[in-house]
Order: structure tokens, then sequence, then C-alpha cells
């Protein structure tokens, strides 16, 4: 996990990244890959990825701050994990399903009323947003940060 700013922002681009790579991926494929080119997929990443950091930013302040009021054994650092995907996921799939569906609306249109496309969407999106924040997505940001960003706390060992 994140100890500083700095490492708070990196891990922040890698879990962004990574959630909007699957996500992006699983939408595609909900709405089919034959109307899209690769570079109209690549400018799609690039905003999606720019909406989503900016509602990381503003989300997990307020997700880490309720995580940390509720009851839980705080002392072993999986409980946190799981308490912050579980207060951030479902606001940051609300916030970005509006996105998508803007997004669906003015590439392929939307067909009958807009709030139940809405619900739709949340309820497609949530089902994969939260297993691959918890077990896909949060591991791989976590390792990528101790493995690159981190730096090493323990001494090395001389051999004597």
């Amino acid at each position: 996990m994140p100890s500083n700013k700095k490492e708070g922002i990196i891990f922040g681009i890698f879990m962004c990244f990574g959630m909007v790579l699957i996500m992006t991926v699983y939408n595609t494929a909900l709405h089919g890959f034959s109307s899209f080119t690769v570079g109209s997929i690549v400018i799609q990443f690039t905003i999606t990825f720019i909406v989503a950091f900016i509602a990381e930013s503003l989300v997990e302040p307020k997700a880490r701050k309720f995580a940390l009021s509720l009851s839980y054994d705080k002392s072993k650092e999986i409980n946190f994990i799981v308490a912050i995907a579980f207060c951030m996921v479902p606001i940051m799939v609300l916030i970005m399903s509006v996105y998508g569906l803007i997004l669906t609306a003015l590439m392929t249109g939307i067909e009958g009323s807009i709030f139940s496309a809405y619900l739709k969407t949340v309820g497609l999106n949530f089902i994969v947003a939260l297993p691959s924040q918890l077990l896909i997505v949060g591991p791989i940001s976590r390792w990528l940060l101790t493995k690159y960003i981190k730096p090493s706390t323990q001494m090395p060992k001389l051999n004597v």
C-alpha cells in the first residue's frame, strides 16, 4: 500500500490503468468489437483513463476515510484492502457508468429509457469491476508498487 503522496499517485495510476483496461475490453465485448478500430480504442482508452483518474482522485480520500471508520480488525492489511475496495468500487462504478452511458449514446445511441440503460450498465459493470479490483488489478498494482517504486526497507544480507 502507498505510504506517501507520490506513491499514492503512482498506485492510483496503476489501479486506473488496470481497471480501465479490463473494463474497456469488457464493455467493448458487450457492444461488439466490429465497430471499433485500433485508433478509436486508443483514443477511447486515453480519455477514459483521464476521466477515471480524476474520479479516483476525488473518490479515494473519502472512501479511505469511510473505510477507516468502519469496525473491523485493522491490524491486518487485507481487511483494509477489502474495506477500501468495497467503499471505492460501487462509487466508481456509479460514476464511470454515467461516463460509459454518455460514450455509448454518442457512439451507437441508446434504445429505450436512459434510466433503465443506466441501471443495466451499473449492474453489468459492478459484477466485473469488484472481482477485477480484488483479484487482479489490486494485487498486481500492489506488487508493482512494492517491486519497482517503494524503496526496500530491508538491509542487504552480508555474506561473512
